[in-house]
């Protein structure tokens, strides 16, 4: 196992002093498996995941930044989880693919000019002798509102976005898959970025500790317009 899968680094900052503690309150059970669910599920369901609250500095785009905002969208929100997985002692990684998300809001697709997603994040953890994703983003009163599969975590098998939502409509499409890195990519995000979505990145904050890019629109009260 390589050394650098339970490193610190400036962004997957598993030694501040934010993602020890979170790690020490809720790495419950006996083995790095349950542990691992553990921090998946408080991860997942402890902070709000919000699109429109995009800050691609380091300091915003660090592990601990979900902790000391409350919220985090798909990149910071992994990068959490793969951190306090490794304060736990767990080998992670943070992954990436690029995929269409159809839980998206007008204000959103207009900004960005696309529903392709490029940089989705997950985490990448070594359990029982095999990486294993889990994906974090969503929490579950937000799945709940809005008729979405909540996305479990048992540790075994792979925990990616259903196709589908409850009523069959379209809900997540995998198109790429970028791979699993030891740390954040943030340059190659920034540069992606800045290429794919320039509305979005002359609205994304350069060190607004977690503002919100869109003004005072709130995310889930626009996509609560677009729920049938």
């Amino acid at each position: 196992m390589n050394d650098t899968t339970l490193a610190a680094t400036a962004l997957i900052d598993s030694n501040h002093p934010l993602v020890t503690a979170f790690t020490q309150a809720h790495a419950q059970g006996r083995t790095d498996r349950e542990r691992a669910v553990s921090l998946f599920l408080a991860t997942r369901d402890g902070f709000r995941y919000d699109p429109y609250r995009i800050d691609m500095t380091v300091p915003g785009m660090r592990a601990s930044s979900v902790l000391a905002n409350g919220h985090g969208w798909c990149v910071p929100k992994a990068a959490l989880l793969t951190a306090a997985c490794r304060a736990a002692g767990i080998p992670a990684r943070v992954g990436y693919a690029d995929v269409r998300n159809h839980l998206s809001t007008e204000r959103l697709r207009q900004t960005m000019q696309t529903d392709l997603f490029i940089w989705h994040g997950y985490s990448d953890i070594w359990l029982e002798g095999r990486w294993v994703k889990a994906t974090p983003a969503f929490n579950i009163e937000l799945c709940e509102r809005f008729g979405l599969l909540p996305l479990a975590f048992d540790g075994r098998e792979d925990s990616i976005y259903h196709p589908y939502d409850r009523s069959g409509n379209r809900h997540m499409e995998y198109v790429r898959q970028r791979g699993a890195f030891n740390d954040m990519p943030l340059a190659r995000m920034v540069r992606d970025f800045a290429a794919l979505y320039p509305g979005l990145m002359q609205q994304a904050q350069v060190g607004g500790g977690g503002s919100n890019s869109f003004g005072a629109a709130d995310f889930q009260a626009d996509a609560e317009k677009e729920v049938p």
